[in-house]
């Protein structure tokens, strides 16, 4: 898939990751391993450097990389009234770590692991006692323990005593902004995908099953739509009409149509509610340019290039239409760019 970004990262080659539900599931068999821990509930280009570092140290020292990430999100567990939807799907963020060369993720559930752990604690059992951590890196806003009451330095003052180096990584900002996942949400608030993609490194995305709409895209109107609908605890973009690449993700199930699996296809999508009809609730619809198929019952991506326009109430369907076939000619504009 086309994408202009050209933010480099340390890609490894692919090899299956191995995935630890629980402190009690990390192999006691377990030999040195450079970590690096984090929500990583955005996986932009701040948490990506502290990935590459972690992968890279390990490839020198000839070590495993091991992730250490949390789900569901801390703020959740302790201020469930302001947790944060989710830019990415835990699945996702497993997909990503592994094309980045991490080796194994340990997930730790907050509710059940470490909430009440004191940072030596945290040290001695989690990074010295299960990961046998030879080296860790953390973000300079990095905390542990009770209260988050360790901080980076505190882990580098453990690091010293236990015998594992720590790698503080300042946080990462340009353009006078910081590069982090409240920011990231921030833009997706007001359809700013471009400034999105920015932090994140790569094209902002959501995956999901294919379902009926209301049924008017193809029969009434002549765009034919694939629609998705999401929880309200996963980011979508503001409402409006965008740019992108439509992906039906590979199941084995044969796809009736000119689309394959695996394969981006160029889409004008639209995000909101539909005015015109008075339709209340959020979806994600997507208009596959120049292809037909039967997709119902497949799961696919949607990948976010730039915004087109906001979303309109028009007094006809023949504005409408009028303004469907322009979203198409812009769409086609913006992805030729990208190629």
């Amino acid at each position: 898939m086309p994408c202009s970004l050209g933010h480099e990262l340390l890609w490894d080659s692919m090899v299956p990751v191995d995935i630890w539900h629980g402190i009690d599931n990390i192999p006691a068999d377990l030999g040195p391993t450079s970590v690096t821990i984090g929500v990583f509930d955005g996986l932009h280009r701040g948490h990506q450097q502290l990935v590459t570092r972690a992968v890279k140290y390990a490839r020198d020292h000839e070590e495993r990389a091991v992730m250490v990430t949390f789900d569901p999100h801390p703020v959740s567990v302790f201020l469930p009234e302001r947790a944060p939807v989710a830019v990415l799907t835990m699945e996702r963020r497993l997909q990503l770590a592994e094309e980045m060369g991490i080796d194994a993720v340990l997930v730790i559930d907050f509710t059940q692991e470490l909430r009440g752990a004191e940072p030596r604690e945290y040290v001695e059992d989690l990074l010295v006692g299960r990961l046998n951590a030879d080296h860790v890196v953390v973000g300079e806003n990095f905390t542990f323990g009770a209260g988050a009451s360790g901080t980076a330095t505190a882990l580098a003052e453990f690091g010293a005593e236990f015998g594992f180096s720590v790698d503080v990584v300042p946080l990462l900002a340009e353009d006078g902004e910081r590069i982090c996942s409240t920011n990231i949400r921030a833009a997706l608030d007001r359809g700013d995908i471009a400034r999105a993609n920015w932090a994140l490194g790569r094209h902002f995305s959501v995956t999901g099953p294919i379902v009926r709409g209301a049924g008017r895209g193809g029969k009434e109107l002549g765009f034919p739509t694939a629609n998705q609908y999401f929880p309200e605890s996963v980011a979508i973009p503001a409402d409006g009409v965008y740019a992108g690449w439509f992906v039906i993700e590979p199941t084995g199930a044969p796809v009736e149509g000119d689309m394959e699996p695996g394969v981006p296809y160029p889409a004008a999508i639209s995000v909101g509610t539909n005015p015109t009809f008075g339709d209340e609730e959020r979806s994600v619809e997507s208009f596959v340019l120049d292809r037909t198929a039967d997709l119902y019952g497949h799961e696919a991506t949607v990948h976010f290039v730039d915004h087109v326009r906001d979303m309109e109430k028009f007094n006809s369907v023949e504005e409408l239409l009028s303004a469907m076939a322009r979203d198409v000619e812009r769409v086609r504009g913006i992805l030729a760019r990208e190629s």
